[in-house]
């Protein structure tokens, strides 16, 4: 089996506590600084490297088990960066699980538990080959399905965040491609004070995600 690599202190810690067998620890300074740069890819690995199995992605069908299960769904967000923003969010909010599509989507990469702050260790994170028909098939389970909008016609806190929900973000550029758009069942915008027309897609995340943790512990 192939390894992989993560880096940085609280990545490589939440490996060691995650659900991935680490296989070995490198650190400085036993190790030089060039050979852990070589191996994560990245300057940034603050001193430690971690050899890891590969990444075990969930079962996308499992994720909705829960009668209030909250899913993040991410069409084509392609920026490892935000990826891992958002992953590190949904597991602070107690989501369920992310769920991206297998092509044109970032992959948890090393990049990508660094920027999660190790969160990806702990918050499943499934592949789907459609993403808009896994949507579908979640509707048939009984979730609301939301996506994420400028043109959205409802504000995100006047819709009902409770029980078994499934949040949609499009891509950093192009937002929702049109079919997935259709598949939810509303369409939630953000309403913007400033200049600026738009949140970056893993603040957006973040919003949406702690309206829901605010609208379940009322409710609790």
């Amino acid at each position: 089996m192939a390894a992989e690599y993560v880096y940085g202190r609280r990545a490589v810690a939440e490996a060691e506590r995650g659900r991935r067998r680490v296989r070995r620890v490198l650190r400085a300074p036993e190790v030089p600084d060039e050979e852990l740069t070589r191996l994560a890819g990245s300057p940034d690995h603050q001193g430690v490297v971690a050899e890891v199995d590969p990444y075990p992605y969930a079962d996308p069908e499992r994720l909705l088990d829960d009668e209030d299960a909250l899913v993040v769904a991410l069409d084509q967000v392609q920026d490892p960066q935000n990826l891992g923003a958002i992953c590190r969010s949904a597991e602070a909010a107690g989501a369920a699980g992310v769920v991206v599509p297998e092509r044109r989507s970032a992959a948890v990469t090393a990049a990508v538990c660094k920027a999660s702050a190790g969160a990806v260790e702990h918050l499943p994170v499934a592949r789907v080959t459609n993403l808009a028909d896994w949507l579908l098939r979640a509707k048939e389970r009984g979730a609301w399905v939301y996506g994420a909008a400028e043109e959205g016609e409802t504000p995100y806190s006047d819709a009902d965040l409770r029980g078994r929900v499934v949040l949609v973000l499009g891509s950093e550029g192009r937002g929702l491609r049109p079919r997935v758009a259709t598949s939810c069942d509303a369409l939630l915008s953000i309403p913007m004070r400033g200049r600026i027309g738009s949140l970056n897609v893993s603040a957006a995340a973040a919003v949406l995600l702690f309206e829901a943790v605010r609208q379940r512990s009322a409710a609790a």
